[in-house]
């Protein structure tokens, strides 16, 4: 049986030498190059090609590459007996908050403001919010989401989070589903760490935008088709939003020809707030590799009715 990676557009070789290292007993194969499909009952995957799986019949589980599950949600070429699992690790969680901890601390203290004039050679002070006068909103509370808001608590934040069902995290407001108008009236800056599924596409549009405490804010690590492009151009040209920064896009790299580039109010970074490290990535892939060869539950199994 052989263990299967795929992922367009990124070098894997490292984590199939991390997984190699952790259980060298194990056949891994990198897409295309797979020397028997019919062997393959595990594969790890990352904007995989559409309809790939169909070559590999006795496919038992796929793992994202990541913790986001919708490239695999969405591929309706997966059979429904297929489970689907993602990764959670440490490092994946650290790394987003301290993103969105870096992010945060950078709108708080006008960051942005000071690297267009730096490029001007212009010297001018503007007076910094202070951490009670705004409110930063978590969309979002799964693992990365609570951890992400309990770190900004830490450094003295005031904290709301939102989410389908309600959370109860000390020291924060937190909503339920039919609470969003309520959190988004409280909220100055919008932190978005939604999972991606049919309910939350397009979710961060404008009629939301107008909801949002003034001056407001967004920041965007989940995923780019959580966004109505359109609405945030319109939202930061009429000053519903004061600045954006992006990490996540519905098409990656972001086009050079895209109007979001070169834009003073909109902060840009290549999809890195939380990135799989392949050696820790690699103990839970070989976890759940044996779990699938021994018929065990798995670790981290994605609900695919709910999208997470």
């Amino acid at each position: 049986m052989s263990l299967l990676i795929i992922a367009q557009h990124r070098d894997v070789k490292l984590f199939k030498s991390a997984i190699e290292a952790v259980d060298p007993d194990i056949d891994v194969e990198i897409w295309p190059n797979v020397k028997s499909p019919k062997r393959v009952q595990f594969a790890v995957a990352w904007r995989h090609p559409k309809n790939v799986f169909s070559q590999y019949p006795n496919v038992k589980v796929i793992s994202s590459l990541g913790a986001g599950v919708d490239h695999l949600i969405q591929d309706e070429t997966i059979p429904e007996h297929v489970k689907i699992t993602r990764i959670v690790t440490p490092a994946l969680s650290d790394q987003m908050c301290d993103f969105v901890l870096t992010t945060c601390l950078n709108l708080f203290r006008k960051t942005e403001i000071y690297l267009e004039q730096q490029k001007a050679g212009k010297w001018k002070v503007h007076q910094a919010y202070k951490k009670d006068e705004l409110t930063i909103g978590v969309l979002g509370l799964g693992k990365l989401g609570q951890e992400a808001a309990k770190r900004l608590m830490m450094n003295g934040f005031s904290v709301a989070g939102w989410s389908r069902t309600k959370k109860m995290i000390d020291g924060a407001e937190t909503f339920a589903e039919d609470e969003l108008t309520g959190f988004l009236n409280r909220t100055n800056v919008l932190v978005n760490l939604l999972p991606l599924t049919n309910k939350t596409e397009g979710i961060l549009d404008l009629g939301l935008f107008k909801q949002l405490k003034q001056p407001a804010f967004l920041v965007n690590a989940a995923r780019g088709e959580h966004l109505v492009e359109e609405d945030l151009v319109y939202a930061l040209d009429t000053g519903l939003i004061s600045h954006a920064v992006l990490d996540v896009f519905s098409e990656e790299p972001l086009p050079e020809s895209h109007p979001f580039w070169g834009r003073e109010k909109i902060t840009i970074t290549p999809h890195i707030a939380s990135v799989t490290d392949p050696h820790e990535a690699a103990e839970l892939l070989v976890e759940n590799y044996k779990r699938t060869l021994s018929g065990m539950n798995l670790l981290y199994e994605v609900d695919r009715k709910a999208g997470y």
